[in-house]
């Protein structure tokens, strides 16, 4: 595995060398419980592959389709489990408001629990929480020019 780090918990995850339980496992991304839930149900989606951060990531089509890849089997894995929530928050924390150093989206099915947890999953601008869909945004790679 590129980059992995034997100190990092999510590539022990990542490698199945821990014995957290997996929600969904393919050759790009593993998908797991949070184990401090700040919602009624609270997933995250990890790439296999070592990227600290969304500062690694570059406007590049693997890095779009990964970022993509993510935020579709979180939300494949919200919809199965938590139907009923009406609400539902994808997004990455940004350095420093980062807890692990291997790029994570956390998966949300509303409410917060408690409800003072939401200021975490806020937006503030070039800090704090990027929603999925605003990562991708930044990261989508430029097409090239046909005249």
């Amino acid at each position: 595995m590129e980059g992995a780090t034997s100190s990092c918990i999510f590539c022990q995850i990542a490698t199945k060398s821990s014995s957290t339980t997996l929600l969904h496992s393919d050759g790009k991304v593993v998908a797991f419980q949070d184990i401090n839930p700040s919602a009624f149900r609270h997933f995250l989606v990890i790439p296999v592959e070592h990227i600290p951060t969304v500062n690694d990531l570059q406007k590049r089509d693997e890095d779009y389709s990964l970022v993509n890849h993510m935020l579709n089997v979180g939300k494949t894995l919200l919809h199965q489990d938590a139907p009923q929530s009406k609400q539902y928050r994808f997004g990455f924390h940004q350095p420093p408001f980062n807890s692990v150093d291997h790029l994570h989206l956390h998966c949300l099915a509303l409410p917060f629990i408690p409800k003072w947890k939401h200021v975490k999953y806020m937006s503030l601008g070039h800090h704090g929480f990027i929603q999925a869909e605003q990562l991708l945004e930044k990261i989508k790679p430029s097409q090239a020019f046909t005249p």
